[in-house]
């Protein structure tokens, strides 16, 4: 019995010897709290993957925010400078109009007057230059007065300033003179489209009435629109002009647009910041005005060493990597980062890092696995 109790306690002591080797051969090794070393398993697990420093022309990117305008001369308020009913239209927002087009018929008495009016002037002219003519023959072999002839002379002039006011007058409302006659009076009058574009506001309905300064469409011709941002004072300086600018939207980041800058205003707003205008170098139809957009500017191109922007890890506000320093051993290694561009961060602190094999995939892993060891 007794014999039997002690082959009972060998057993569980050599159990519990092996049950706490084969505990401690599935937990990672800290040999101090910048290094690990992990067991194979581990090391399996993690798909960790190392890369050496490269060097590559990278550049710094000022990130910025604006929104796609048109220029004013590519925006067009039509009104009828004379007032007068809206008799017919078909424009709706978003209708596109060719140049020429008529877009409106309006109409209303005083179009019959102002007609009416040029007619009458125009016979009166005839009658005044054939007066005229007359009395300037009579004057100069003396049959009438210096005062005749200069009446005259006064009427001519007077009818000659009136056609010719009404003339003007009936050229804002598009109707042509010289091919008006008292056979073709009209009360109604056609609003033809000045450019090729898009309508964007109608504000007028059929049987309204609208004054002079009443604005009765919007149009706006968008193959000349252009990128509006907004840039901060810190940054005016790092732009030129001709400097080339990425933009995309947030609905299709993908797709990227190349402008140019074609203007920075010399005016600071209230927030500092600076309207640049870029030019877009090939026009997308999908791109309308008022639509806000991201826009990346590349500056200061140059050579530097980067790795993988998974290679950073952040703890307590400090950036480090993880170096490789034999099979499944890491040392963490703080760095002092620089430019991000794409998927590539500058390392400014080179001089210990040249050939070393440097954790690209598995860094936070290491990380956490090294920080949750120091802790216990």
């Amino acid at each position: 019995m007794k014999n039997i109790f002690y082959l009972l306690l060998i057993f569980n002591v050599v159990a519990c010897k092996e049950s706490t080797e084969n505990s401690n051969e599935a937990q990672a090794l800290v040999a101090s709290e910048n290094e690990i070393t992990l067991t194979a398993n581990q090391a399996d697990a993690a798909k960790i993957e190392t890369n050496l420093l490269v060097e590559k022309e990278i550049s710094n990117v000022i990130k910025l925010n604006g929104k796609i305008d048109v220029p004013p001369q590519n925006m067009v308020s039509i009104s009828m400078p004379l007032g007068g009913y809206l008799k017919s239209s078909k424009l709706l927002p978003g209708m596109h109009i060719n140049k020429g087009e008529i877009i409106a018929t309006m109409e209303d008495q005083q179009y019959i007057q102002l007609q009416q009016d040029y007619l009458t002037a125009q016979s009166k002219l005839k009658f005044a230059k054939s007066d005229f003519e007359r009395q300037k023959e009579l004057n100069g072999s003396k049959a009438s007065s210096d005062k005749v002839f200069q009446q005259a002379q006064m009427e001519y002039s007077n009818q000659q300033i009136n056609v010719n006011a009404l003339i003007e007058k009936l050229k804002l409302i598009h109707i042509n003179p010289s091919s008006l006659s008292e056979n073709n009076l009209s009360k109604a009058i056609n609003i033809y489209s000045p450019i090729d574009g898009f309508v964007s506001h109608v504000n007028v309905n059929i049987g309204k009435y609208v004054n002079p300064t009443d604005v009765l469409f919007e149009l706006v011709n968008p193959t000349d629109i252009h990128l509006n941002i907004k840039v901060f004072e810190k940054d005016l300086d790092k732009l030129a002009i001709g400097q080339k600018v990425i933009a995309y939207n947030n609905f299709n980041p993908s797709i990227k647009h190349i402008c140019e800058i074609i203007l920075i205003s010399k005016d600071l707003g209230l927030d500092r910041s600076a309207e640049v205008h870029c030019h877009f170098l090939e026009y997308d139809k999908a791109l309308l005005p008022g639509m806000y957009m991201n826009a990346e500017i590349e500056i200061n191109i140059k050579k530097a060493m980067v790795i993988h922007e998974e290679a950073i890890v952040n703890f307590e506000a400090n950036d480090y990597i993880f170096i490789a320093e034999g099979k499944n051993k890491f040392k963490m290694f703080p760095v002092e980062t620089d430019i991000q561009e794409n998927e590539f961060i500058t390392i400014k602190n080179t001089s210990n890092l040249i050939g070393k094999n440097i954790v690209t995939k598995g860094a936070y892993t290491l990380l956490m696995a090294l920080k949750n060891k120091s802790d216990e």
